[in-house]
């Protein structure tokens, strides 16, 4: 019995509701590049997301997803997005399917 099947058994009137999947359409795009630049702050290596210019409700969006997907540890501060460890390409890749123009900066 694995612990999806035990908190039925605990909570049998609970329903499942899948989180909303972002798609192109739901995200405010635009002409300008987003930069995707690499740092390393106290010496461990980070990726910044900068240059969007439209609602910041969808940037924070945008990071809790890329955060998710990556499974890895960030955060969103002064209009940009700041995701732990060098995942300029995945994240690239991303963008690009949502219909984001990415440009790299650095390295």
């Amino acid at each position: 019995m694995d612990f999806k099947d035990q908190l039925k058994n605990l909570f049998p009137d609970h329903k499942e509701t899948p989180e909303p999947i972002l798609k192109k359409s739901d995200i405010w795009l635009q002409e300008e590049p987003i930069l995707c630049k690499y740092e390393k702050r106290k010496g461990k290596p980070i990726t910044i997301l900068d240059g969007y210019n439209g609602a910041t409700a969808d940037f924070k969006l945008l990071a809790k997803e890329i955060k998710k997907k990556l499974s890895v540890g960030g955060s969103f501060k002064d209009d940009k997005i700041i995701i732990q460890g060098d995942y300029r390409d995945k994240i690239m890749v991303m963008l690009k399917e949502k219909g984001f123009y990415v440009k790299r900066v650095g390295g």
